[in-house]
């Protein structure tokens, strides 16, 4: 598959992290401000939420562009596991810096309590913040589900293979449940007047963001040690070569990701004695074609011929191209 058609197989992608981008680092600016002006910790932890989710963004969509370079001699299968590393990086950045921060903060908070001032200013804060929040978080919601298909949304997340859109959908969740927490903490001290939960919300949002972060790392060191294909193209290829007159078995079918639309195939199969080599090299060709018309994601394809036990090891022939 060529990086152009990579590419365009994930502009939807792109659109949701965009969207993302610009929603954070407005309410970014709009959080520390009003924790300058109201002294709340909550608010401040939300600030600090919000710049590592737009250097998230940053980096997945670095990690996009840098997925589309074509192969070369030193990655002859391309560069698209760099979506997958940037994408680690992030889960290790909301872990580290968002929920580091966020518990630290509030901790600090409760043992050094302050008075909050102008409380108002976090409500309004915290309304804009959340209207802008879900807005972002329904274009990534409905991004992601349609991709999705008939499975559950956590089956789904479990067998995408493109991080971008699950990661910026479970940020934005995670972002929105924070801002309900900091909304309830800025009220409960200004009620009671304990500022201590202020700080307690702090801690609450650092609590869901380490989760959060726990699971995209999961999902994300999936796709970077390398993930199979979905089974129904596994099984789609190996039905494709035992129809086949010529071929008397089929062996092991092997797949893996190299980007979210960039698969890897390879096959063993037997062919019958009575066949040329010549016949087998224009047979593997006809699969080729065949099986990037049924699947255009599959990029590399390489088949391993076997024409007997006796010259099993003997004669391997491959055919494929980047």
């Amino acid at each position: 598959m060529s990086a152009k058609a990579h590419g365009e197989g994930a502009d939807g992608g792109k659109l949701v992290l965009y969207a993302a981008l610009a929603a954070n680092l407005g309410i970014a600016v709009a959080k520390f401000v009003a924790a300058a002006l109201t002294g709340s910790s909550a608010m401040l932890t939300e600030g600090f939420h919000s710049v590592v989710d737009s250097t998230n963004q940053l980096l997945l969509l670095y990690g996009q562009k840098k997925s589309l370079k074509p192969a070369d001699a030193l990655h002859p299968l391309g560069y698209g596991r760099e979506l997958y590393f940037w994408s680690f990086v992030v889960a290790i950045l909301i872990f580290a810096t968002g929920a580091g921060l966020s518990i630290y903060e509030g901790v600090l908070h409760i043992l050094h309590p302050e008075p909050m001032e102008r409380p108002l200013i976090n409500y309004i804060v915290l309304g804009v913040s959340l209207a802008l929040e879900g807005g972002s978080w329904l274009l990534a919601l409905r991004e992601f589900g349609q991709t999705k298909g008939e499975q559950g949304w956590w089956q789904a997340v479990r067998r995408s293979k493109d991080p971008a859109t699950f990661i910026v959908l479970f940020e934005d969740s995670a972002a929105i449940f924070g801002l309900v927490v900091a909304a309830i903490g800025v009220t409960l001290s200004q009620v009671t007047g304990a500022s201590y939960w202020d700080g307690t919300a702090s801690v609450v949002i650092g609590v869901a963001l380490a989760i959060v972060a726990f699971m995209l790392a999961r999902e994300s060191k999936g796709l970077l040690i390398g993930e199979r294909a979905d089974p129904r193209l596994i099984e789609g290829v190996r039905s494709l070569l035992a129809a086949k007159p010529e071929v008397t078995a089929v062996g092991e079918v092997v797949t893996i990701h190299i980007a979210p639309e960039i698969i890897f195939v390879a096959a063993s199969v037997d062919f019958e004695d009575a066949v040329a080599v010549g016949r087998i090299e224009r047979m593997i060709a006809e699969i080729e074609i065949e099986l990037r018309n049924g699947w255009p994601s599959i990029a590399s394809i390489y088949i391993k011929p076997k024409a007997g036990d006796a010259d099993d090891g003997a004669r391997r022939l491959s055919a494929g191209t980047d």
